[in-house]
């Protein structure tokens, strides 16, 4: 699990600000709740940089996952 969580924030990372949107949009619902599990499990342990990138990922995934992606997450018992 720490390594999948430590692959999730490279690739997160690896990203250009440009095609985070692009990203996000082509997500379902499953897969916008999935990244943000990965969003907030990577604000708990930050390196450098990272949060910066991880904000600008939230901001996409909320706007395309709305409130509800928020609320799925904090609530689910399945963590990443």
């Amino acid at each position: 699990q720490e390594q999948a969580q430590g692959t999730m924030l490279k690739v997160l990372t690896s990203f250009k600000s440009s095609e985070i949107e692009q990203a996000v949009n082509s997500l379902d619902r499953n897969g916008v709740d999935l990244l943000m599990k990965y969003i907030y499990k990577g604000f708990e342990k930050p390196t450098e940089n990272s949060s910066a990138i991880l904000l600008q990922w939230h901001e996409k995934a909320l706007a395309v996952g709305g409130l509800g992606s928020i609320i799925r997450v904090l609530t689910a018992r399945k963590t990443v």
